[in-house]
């Protein structure tokens, strides 16, 4: 078992991580005491594969819990989903003395999250990712919402769990895009924290995509890390945080673009190349760092590319309605080399254009 913490003051909290933990959970909760009962949210499709196990693990352990559910997918990442949840959670009396449990995806933690933060004026939440990008980024760091047609994440509050459990075992049944973008997170941590790391993964390629356990766990564990540690320096995205948006603003307009066709993770991965080729543009770093990057991108079977036929003006819309955008003016992180990244606010929008292609 690996154990990390975030410090944050009276808000600090662990991150377990452990192969096969999931059994462990209910044990692990009774001596936490979060709430005196559990409101378990989960999409349809995880409470299919493992709800039923779940529940009745909560309740060997003696934790009364409730499950309920609302439909897989990014188009459940709304108020009118976080209003149905609500509306259980009064409906079956749950009150300020009981608890949530995230469990599932980044859209999952997300939705969670936020319920949390605002059921009752906020009551305590536990998060159980079971994806990677979930493992590695969403669950981690106290960072919740929900989007509006207008933009993606742009409704939310930072809320922090009161603990992480990631299990990895449970990545065996995820599929294999949703594992690619959980590794464009990956990829991410290496190229704006980390170079050495990077390293790792290119050299770790092969063992990370056949889910070699000790590989896994040290990559997840890396990943952790290096969030806990930008997270406990700027907890609510005033300076150093906002680093951990690489890939994300174009990603966010590629994501929104394309209807949400293009899951969170691949659509990072194309916003990195981006991002990487306009830092090359804007004279910020090296080509041969830029085509490093990409090709470790398409190494790992990552889309790198804006699909042609996105609208690109709707894509800047996105852009401009991003939350990161500050007076008109879109922030984006860009790295200077593997490793380390700047911020940029003033780049000339002709360079974005040539970027958006």
């Amino acid at each position: 078992m690996s154990v990390l913490q975030i410090d944050l003051g009276d808000r600090s909290y662990p991150i377990i991580i452990k192969s096969g933990y999931l059994t462990e959970i209910g044990k692990d909760l009774q001596e936490r005491k979060i709430g005196a009962r559990y409101g378990v949210i989960a999409d349809d499709h995880v409470a299919d594969l493992y709800g039923d196990a779940f529940m009745a693990m909560l309740r060997s352990s003696g934790i009364t819990a409730e499950l309920f559910t609302f439909p897989c997918g990014e188009a459940s990442k709304s108020l009118q989903t976080v209003g149905n949840l609500a509306g259980l959670l009064a409906r079956f009396g749950f009150d300020r003395k009981d608890a949530l449990i995230g469990f599932g995806g980044g859209v999952t933690g997300d939705l969670t999250g936020f319920l949390a933060s605002a059921y009752m004026r906020g009551i305590p939440f536990v998060q159980v990712p079971t994806t990677l990008l979930a493992q590695v980024d969403s669950s981690v760091g106290g960072k919740t919402g929900v989007d509006i047609p207008e933009g993606k994440n742009l409704v939310g509050a930072f809320y922090q769990p009161q603990v992480v459990y990631i299990d990895i075992a449970l990545l065996k049944t995820l599929p294999y895009e949703e594992l690619l973008g959980g590794l464009a997170e990956v990829i991410k941590y290496g190229v704006i924290r980390d170079a050495h790391f990077f390293q790792f993964l290119c050299d770790n390629r092969q063992k990370i995509l056949q889910l070699d356990e000790e590989v896994i766990i040290k990559t997840v564990y890396t990943c952790c890390q290096i969030k806990a540690e930008v997270v406990s320096l700027d907890e609510r995205e005033g300076g150093l945080r906002r680093i951990l948006n690489y890939g994300h603003t174009i990603g966010h307009a590629v994501e929104g673009a394309s209807d949400y066709t293009i899951i969170h993770g691949l659509a990072v991965a194309i916003g990195m190349a981006a991002a990487a080729k306009l830092a090359v543009l804007a004279g910020l770093l090296s080509f041969e760092m830029a085509k490093k990057i990409s090709d470790t991108l398409i190494a790992f079977g990552m889309p790198i590319d804006i699909p042609k036929n996105l609208d690109r003006q709707r894509m800047k819309k996105y852009l401009l309605a991003d939350k990161k955008t500050v007076g008109g003016k879109v922030h984006y992180v860009l790295p200077t080399e593997i490793g380390s990244t700047c911020i940029v606010a003033d780049l000339d929008e002709k360079l974005v254009d040539k970027v958006l292609g």
